[in-house]
């Protein structure tokens, strides 16, 4: 249980650094998770993908990237948070209904839901 609150918060950290200003801003991203890695961690809190899923997810992680770095450093606090919520969306959806059950748990910003 203990791992998995931890590989929760690495996936977490990887969709926080996905919308962090300051590594966005300049391009560098530093402390930023890959797509790939993004998806690494995903697998282990939620359980195995196909091939297909981590495909389609890597290419959302990969997107929402972009889109972070686009987002003008003034706005990025409003929209990165509105960003972080659509790329979860993205990714809840591509997921089976055990494995939504899993990332719903994981909450955003990696704390576990009151229930």
């Amino acid at each position: 249980m203990k791992s998995l609150k931890v590989l929760i918060s690495v996936i977490t950290l990887g969709l926080v650094a996905a919308v962090s200003s300051a590594s966005a801003a300049e391009g560098k991203g530093k402390g930023q998770q890959s797509p790939d890695q993004q998806v690494a961690a995903l697998e282990q809190a939620v359980g195995s993908l196909t091939a297909d899923q981590k495909s389609k997810i890597t290419a959302v992680y990969a997107k929402a990237q972009e889109a972070q770095r686009a987002i003008p450093k003034e706005e990025r606090k409003e929209k990165g948070a509105a960003l972080m919520q659509k790329t979860r969306g993205e990714v809840r959806a591509l997921l089976t209904p055990d494995q939504q059950a899993k990332f719903d748990k994981m909450g955003a910003g990696g704390k576990k839901k009151n229930q």
